[in-house]
């Protein structure tokens, strides 16, 4: 069964990898595009339009940039996070509880992995603080309501 585990968790933290690889060339490809458009060939003239469109072109690319920072800095938190098997809360742990299943590492939205729904969140979450260092069987208080961690892993 500790194979089994093993293999589901390995499962999940390449899911988390390879949505959060996906994301960052997405978001490299945006601020690419704009900062392509932004260039303009220095031996054409360039009306005021051109100017204009040069300009918010490369607005937009600078918006691009934050995403590529932060998709970096995820994936980073990713390849260095340990995510061996675990019986307590903490980060690289998968928990479930409320029906619900959850990596700890960064946040993310919803994913799948062999038909079972997970999403990341950030050990700087409160959710995540309330139940840190628990176990499967306790519970924990979040917003008022007490959860009881079904497994961690």
């Amino acid at each position: 069964m500790t194979t089994d585990r093993a293999a589901l968790k390995q499962a999940v933290h390449d899911k988390l990898l390879s949505m959060e690889s996906a994301e960052l060339a997405t978001a490299i490809a945006h601020y690419e595009a704009f900062l392509q458009d932004s260039q303009m060939d220095e031996r054409e003239t360039h009306d005021k339009d051109d100017q204009v469109a040069a300009r918010e072109n490369a607005d937009l690319a600078a918006a691009f940039d934050t995403p590529v920072q932060t998709h970096h800095a995820k994936i980073d938190v990713i390849e260095n996070m340990d995510f061996s098997l675990t019986d307590t809360v903490g980060p690289g742990a998968l928990v479930s509880f409320n029906r619900r299943n959850f990596i700890i590492a960064v946040s993310t939205a919803r994913f799948e992995v062999d038909g079972v729904t997970y999403m990341g969140i950030s050990p700087q979450s409160p959710i995540y603080k309330a139940m840190v260092g628990a176990k499967a069987g306790e519970s924990f208080e979040h917003n008022g309501r007490s959860f009881v961690i079904d497994d961690v892993l």
